[in-house]
């Protein structure tokens, strides 16, 4: 979890960083930042979500039980 949050201000601070050179205009960098935080938060979340339901590179379990 502390990667991740670390990561997340890490790309904050970069997307606000790029936005406030962009547009020279700290209101709008900071509203950049944290909109861009938040949609990518939630499509972080549902790619996630739908890679449970995704077969593809996973091995089957083995249905015998260790020790057997």
């Amino acid at each position: 979890m502390a990667k991740a949050l670390s990561w997340r201000v890490f790309a904050l601070a970069i997307t606000t960083g790029v936005s406030y050179m962009l547009s020279e205009s700290v209101a709008v960098a900071v509203s950049i930042g944290v909109v861009d935080s938040a949609i990518k938060i939630g499509a972080y979340y549902m790619h996630e979500r739908a890679w449970l339901g995704i077969r593809f590179g996973r091995k089957q379990a083995d249905p015998t039980p260790r020790g057997a």
